[in-house]
């Protein structure tokens, strides 16, 4: 949801209203809905793929894991595009709430604005990180001393930094309505997505033999089925883009499902290909000593790492007030609804107030976790089996309530009914899994 199309403001600032398919305005081609699949799904999740896959056990043990999970990724691209060709709506909570009725919908609001705010958790989590590294690297550049020796200060911790940048600068761009600038800047996060997947190859290559953990083919050994199934939720962090996939397929020019297949295959092959050659690559670089944010792993006098850390940082800066405007405005319009049809009138005063608040609330709330759960992948594996809504259970919902309706064969009816049913049963078991597992490790670290 990086991921979301969260880098493309024109779409996602549609996420909240509900237009008709057939409304004006430039249409996408094939490269233009490629391109922001891409950007909805390569982000913040990158991070942590290499320690996932010394969580499976090896290499082989998380690419199998990825190649199954694929055909349930497409599978759901290809469905949510289905339901909303049959349903005449754009967005995914409209989508789901025709097709599947207003109670489901309700709860895929819910599910939607909770999961926007752990990401704004997971990327308050990065940027804590990343200034974590940045303040050992200053430190050295100034005093030529080595990090071990950094006195404490509190003006010195990456915390009271990562307070004043969310006060200095991540409210000043939340507050607004639309979030314009986005548009502009909101490449940076493919630009460090890629860069970053560059980077470590370049780092692999160029580390002395000595250093590097036993071999290529290095396994650590710990391979089972409760560690393999515990990547399953940083891959759907990872991969996740169904969220804005609807709204990239109305805005397709060629709307017919077998060009959505096709454009769905393509960007989860690339997105795999990107997401395992850095998982790839950083675990053959440090083993079992890679640490839940990639980045963490290099030291802070990198400079090529620097240049990953810095991009990474500031493309995350930029999309969490997309995150929020996204989550806030599904909070905010029935709030603001509500009180129209209780007093009849809603004032620009009060709709300033009631935003105002809701965006301190929220970036309060998400500053609050990330300085006490610092680990992003305690972060992620939360939101990964919240996605778990948005890849499997829902979309699986979606294809047996659309089988009841459509004039389809009886076998066609059977055969896609067997596998919605399989596919909510996935996601059910991954949610239930994937989300016991986080909650018990977030209870125990606070």
């Amino acid at each position: 949801m990086e991921e979301l199309a969260r880098e493309s403001i024109t779409l996602l600032a549609s996420a909240s209203a509900e237009p008709q398919l057939d409304a004006a305005g430039p249409r996408l081609g094939s490269l233009g809905a490629i391109f922001i699949m891409l950007k909805s799904a390569l982000g913040a999740g990158l991070l942590n793929f290499p320690s996932a896959f010394e969580r499976a056990g090896g290499i082989r043990s998380a690419v199998t894991v990825e190649l199954v999970s694929l055909v349930f990724l497409v599978s759901g691209l290809i469905i949510l595009g289905y339901s909303s060709s049959i349903s005449g709506q754009c967005t995914y909570q409209a989508v789901i709430k025709e097709v599947c009725g207003p109670a489901i919908g309700q709860l895929c609001e819910i599910c939607y604005v909770f999961n926007l705010f752990m990401i704004a958790v997971a990327f308050l989590v990065i940027v804590d990180d990343q200034l974590k590294k940045l303040c050992l690297s200053l430190y050295e550049l100034v005093t030529g001393l080595p990090e071990s020796e950094m006195p404490y200060h509190f003006y010195t911790d990456q915390r009271f930094a990562l307070v004043l940048l969310c006060v200095l600068l991540i409210l000043p761009l939340s507050v607004p309505k639309e979030i314009s600038i986005q548009k502009y800047i909101s490449v940076l996060g493919t630009l460090a997505a890629t860069y970053l997947t560059v980077a470590i190859i370049i780092k692999y290559y160029t580390m002395p033999s000595a250093a590097l953990p036993l071999s290529p083919f290095y396994s650590s050994g710990t391979s089972s089925w409760a560690s393999t199934f515990s990547v399953i939720p940083t891959i759907c962090f990872g991969f996740q883009c169904h969220e804005a996939s609807i709204t990239i397929y109305s805005s397709m020019e060629n709307q017919r499902l077998s060009h959505w297949v096709f454009i769905s295959v393509a960007s989860m092959i690339f997105c795999l290909i990107i997401y395992s050659l850095t998982g790839v690559y950083g675990y053959l670089t440090f083993g079992t000593d890679v640490k839940a944010d990639i980045l963490m792993s290099y030291t802070s006098h990198d400079i090529l790492m620097l240049i990953a850390r810095l991009l990474f940082g500031v493309s995350i800066i930029t999309i969490y007030p997309i995150i929020l405007l996204l989550g806030r405005s599904v909070i905010q319009d029935p709030l603001l609804s509500w009180w129209r049809r209780r007093y009849g009138l809603v004032t620009v005063e009060l709709e300033s107030r009631s935003r105002y608040m809701l965006t301190i609330l929220w970036i309060t709330a998400t500053l609050f976790i990330a300085v006490f759960v610092p680990d992003i992948s305690k972060v992620i594996g939360v939101i990964g089996g919240i996605s778990a809504f948005f890849i499997f259970i829902f979309p699986g919902l979606c294809l047996i309530f659309a089988m009841q309706s459509e004039p389809v064969s009886c076998k066609t009816r059977m055969v896609l009914t067997v596998w919605g049913a399989v596919t909510l049963i996935c996601g059910a078991f991954i949610f239930g899994q994937s989300t016991t597992i986080a909650v018990m490790q977030l209870l125990r670290k606070i």
